[in-house]
C-alpha cells in the first residue's frame, strides 16, 4: 500500500474501543473519558491545520444525545470550521458503532476554540493560515481510513520514544475494528505472524494506525496494519513499521465461528 492511497487528508477520526475502565456504573462510556477523547481529537485536527502548538480556551455547548455501550466502537470527527489570527474552532462529532450490528449512533456533537502559543506561530508571521475553500472529498474505494492517537509522555519509554507495548495495542486495537467491521462477529486476537517496527515515534507525535484485511479464511482473518508518526508541526510523516495479525471470529462459546468472509 502505497502513501498515496492512505487518508491523511480531510477530517481528522479516532477510533477507540469503550473497555469496562472507561465506563461509568451504567455500562456506559463516562462522559468525562467522552469529553477528553473529543479534547484529544480538537488538538489534533488544530495542530493539523496550523502547525502550531494550541491550548484549549473552551468548549460551546455539548449535549450527549445517546450512550456508548461497553464494547461498542467509538469514533470521534473533528473539522476546523472557523480561524481566526491566533485562534480557531474545531466541530466534533462522536459516534458509536455497535460491532456486531453496525448501528451507529450519533452520541455528541460540540465545538472546541483552541488558542495557538509558542515560537512556532511567530515564525509562521504570527497568524494562522486561513480557512482553505470548500473541497470536494471523493472516496477512492482503493483506500484506507487512518486512525489517529497522539503520544503523550506517559506512553513513551526511557528513551522518550513510543514504547513498543503501546504501538502494538494501538495496531492491535485497529485490527480489531477492521476485523469487527469486516465480519461484524465477536472476533479475538489469535496471533502476529510479524511485526517490523523501523522507526522512533517521538512525544508530542501523531501515531497513525490503518488497518487493511488482506486475506480471510473459515473462521480467520489477516489484518494488515501500517504504523505512520506524523510531525504536528512539520506537516512531516513518516512509516514506522507494519505488522499483520489474526484475528478469528467466535461464538458463544469461544470456538471458532464460520463466516461468509470476502476481502
Amino acid at each position: 500500500m502505497s502513501p498515496d492511497h492512505l487518508v491523511f487528508s480531510g477530517p481528522t477520526r479516532l477510533a477507540d474501543i469503550v473497555f469496562p475502565g472507561d465506563a461509568n456504573h451504567h455500562g456506559t462510556l463516562f462522559g468525562g473519558t467522552g469529553l477528553a477523547h473529543m479534547d484529544k481529537v480538537a488538538f489534533i485536527a488544530a495542530s493539523r491545520h496550523g502547525h502550531v502548538d494550541f491550548v484549549t480556551a473552551s468548549c460551546e455547548r455539548i449535549d450527549f444525545n445517546a450512550p456508548a455501550k461497553i464494547g461498542d466502537i467509538v469514533e470521534l470527527v473533528g473539522s476546523v470550521v472557523r480561524v481566526g489570527r491566533k485562534s480557531l474552532s474545531v466541530e466534533v462529532d462522536m459516534i458509536a458503532e455497535g460491532p456486531l450490528s453496525g448501528e451507529r449512533r450519533h452520541c455528541s456533537r460540540g465545538v472546541f476554540n483552541m488558542v495557538a502559543i509558542g515560537s512556532h506561530l511567530e515564525a509562521r508571521g504570527g497568524t494562522l493560515p486561513p480557512l482553505p475553500d470548500a473541497v470536494t472529498c471523493i472516496k477512492d474505494p482503493d483506500t484506507h481510513p487512518a486512525m489517529v492517537e497522539i503520544v503523550f509522555p506517559e506512553k513513551t519509554s526511557h528513551y522518550g520514544s513510543l514504547y513498543g507495548g503501546n504501538a502494538l495495542a494501538a495496531m492491535g486495537k485497529a485490527a480489531f475494528i477492521a476485523a469487527s467491521r469486516h465480519c461484524r462477529k465477536t472476533v479475538v486476537m489469535a496471533g502476529s505472524t510479524r511485526v517490523d517496527f523501523t522507526s522512533h515515534i517521538q512525544s508530542g507525535e501523531v501515531v497513525i494506525t490503518v488497518p487493511r484485511v488482506i486475506a480471510t479464511g473459515r473462521s480467520s482473518m489477516q489484518i494488515e496494519v501500517q504504523l505512520w508518526a506524523e510531525n504536528l508541526h512539520a506537516d512531516e510523516r513518516r512509516q514506522c513499521g507494519a505488522g499483520e495479525f489474526i484475528m478469528v471470529a467466535i461464538d458463544e462459546d469461544h470456538r471458532p465461528l464460520s463466516f461468509n468472509g470476502v476481502v
